[in-house]
């Protein structure tokens, strides 16, 4: 079963901070698709059981980037 994570990013200045990003995640087990846009803000996580959201979050971060789950 996969879960669906929506996390508000800060720091992103360009298209390839979004892609940096989509790039870390896709090397982490259990991470079925990311999307970033640099535009929104935001990373659409979709990701199964083997990856809790704290480990989405710290590879974000581990970036230079903040993050947290996104409210609305």
């Amino acid at each position: 079963m996969s879960s669906t994570l929506q996390l508000t990013v800060r720091g992103m200045h360009c298209g390839s901070c979004a892609l940096l990003i989509d790039d870390a995640l896709a090397g982490l087990p259990g991470v079925i698709d990311s999307r970033t846009s640099t535009r929104a803000g935001r990373s659409t996580v979709t990701h199964d059981h083997r990856t809790a959201e704290f480990e989405i979050i710290a590879a974000i971060e581990e970036l230079g980037y903040r993050a947290e789950p996104a409210v609305g």
